[in-house]
């Protein structure tokens, strides 16, 4: 929530930042009556237009992460942000203004408006960093459980670290649970009434982290609470929201079949087709020059002799395998033996144009054909090699199930995780991957497209 209000806030920035250059540059009277310039075709058409592109500039960034507020020192880092954003915004807008000139407002309009978007911007973000550090903007949260479960649940490597939306009031130790949180914030009702307490504290929210729900159960005080319009929750659920993905460590099966999710009817699998088919020929078109080059060097490199492409069987939608089409990034004989190997980091199977063509998440672009056959989507989790599953399968709870849709170029786990080339990256990706699973939608499928610019610009997780 707090970084929607974020958004918000900017675009509004950016928007008047176009009013605020006509008022520099011709004055009030004009900014009140723009029809006496005629370059101004459409003040309000242009604002909105400039806004849309600044906006999607700073998504593709990935400048609405809550990673983003995690430093003493925003002023440098957030002024190299919105300057890299605006940037690319600024470039973005060229190319539409060269694609539809009339609603081009002149070079001064423009460039003032340009810096006053990013002084407007950093401004923002600064005044909004320093709020979102208090508590003015947080949930208070109650944690129902002093565990093990109790100390995961807020912080997976321990602790009591407060998130970006939350802040934890306490934790109510229950009698027979071992203590696994600092002493200091445990919370001791001493006969005081679950709802009691929550009102006086003004709790927002209450987590029920019991190691056995069999002992103890709360019922009549989490009735009251809720009946109190306090919101009630279970761990899953919690870290969900908050981490955007799914903990396993947390998930039970009754959990997986009850929450809401897991969809796939037949309108919504209609217009994921429709968004990949169209998504897909417009990058195909716009890449053509770039696919048409890769494919030559890869030839030039090899002398002609090998193949440009690399075919290999992947686990598509429901287990079933198809051949997946890269650019061919390692020597031909990169497996020799036959034997399915991980990508490791400065891997010498890699050849020379490879080591580029990888980074820039180039190799993965043939990929297209697949999603234009319907093996894949633009966006899902990454299709793995059947050794792979079957060996990730037996040691990895519902990985398997991150094959209840089909796999995609992009994905939330490739934004969320870098490139994961061990078992312990598979089980923390799979977690990204099962959120994607539960809640994908175009619109979701959209932000992803977006923000996978990131990755490609400044080359994240790329081996």
């Amino acid at each position: 929530m707090p970084f929607v209000l974020l958004a918000v806030a900017e675009s509004i920035a950016f928007y008047i930042s176009i009013h605020i250059a006509i008022y520099l540059r011709f004055g009030p009277e004009v900014l009140l009556n723009p029809s006496l310039v005629p370059e101004l075709n459409d003040v309000g058409l242009f604002s909105l237009i400039y806004t849309f592109v600044m906006m999607t500039s700073m998504l593709a960034l990935g400048h609405y992460q809550s990673e983003q507020h995690i430093s003493d020192n925003h002023l440098p880092g957030n002024i190299l942000r919105c300057a890299a954003a605006i940037s690319l915004g600024v470039l973005a807008l060229l190319v539409l203004i060269y694609m539809i000139p009339p609603i081009y407002m002149g070079r001064g309009i423009t460039a003032i408006a340009i810096m006053t978007s990013f002084i407007l911007v950093v401004l923002v973000r600064e005044i909004f960093f320093h709020t979102i550090d208090s508590d003015y903007l947080k949930r208070n949260v109650l944690i129902y459980g002093a565990g093990k479960k109790a100390e995961t649940l807020i912080n997976e490597k321990g602790g009591v670290k407060d998130g970006v939306s939350y802040k934890v009031i306490g934790y109510i130790p229950i009698e027979g649970e071992e203590i696994s949180v600092p002493k200091e914030k445990l919370v001791h009702l001493d006969g005081l009434k679950l709802s009691c307490y929550a009102k006086q504290n003004n709790v927002d929210e209450i987590v029920l982290a019991l190691e056995d729900r069999r002992k103890q159960f709360p019922t009549e005080g989490l009735l009251a609470c809720k009946m109190a319009g306090i919101n009630v929750i279970n761990p899953p659920t919690f870290l969900e929201r908050e981490q955007g993905k799914l903990n396993i460590e947390m998930l039970s099966s009754s959990w997986l079949i009850f929450t809401p999710g897991f969809t796939r009817n037949g309108f919504k699998m209609i217009l994921a087709r429709l968004f990949d088919v169209i998504s897909s020929l417009t990058i195909l078109i716009l890449t053509l020059p770039i696919l048409l080059l890769t494919a030559f060097i890869i030839a030039a490199e090899s002398g002609f002799k090998q193949p440009i492409f690399y075919k290999q069987t992947r686990v598509g939608l429901d287990g079933i395998t198809f051949e997946l089409l890269k650019f061919r990034s390692m020597k031909v004989d990169a497996e020799k033996d036959g034997k399915a190997v991980w990508a490791k980091k400065d891997d010498d199977r890699i050849t020379l144009i490879g080591k580029f063509i990888r980074k820039v998440r180039v190799d993965e672009l043939p990929q297209i054909i697949n999603i234009l056959k319907g093996d894949m989507r633009l966006v899902g989790p990454r299709p793995e090699r059947p050794e792979f599953v079957e060996e990730l399968a037996e040691k990895i709870p519902y990985y398997k199930q991150r094959h209840s849709v089909k796999p995609g170029l992009a994905g939330w786990a490739q934004l969320r995780y870098p490139y994961g080339a061990t078992e312990r990256d598979a089980y923390e990706k799979l977690q990204y991957d099962l959120y994607y699973v539960k809640n994908y939608n175009v619109v979701m499928d959209l932000f992803i497209l977006i923000q996978t610019v990131e990755i490609v610009v400044l080359g994240k997780g790329a081996r």
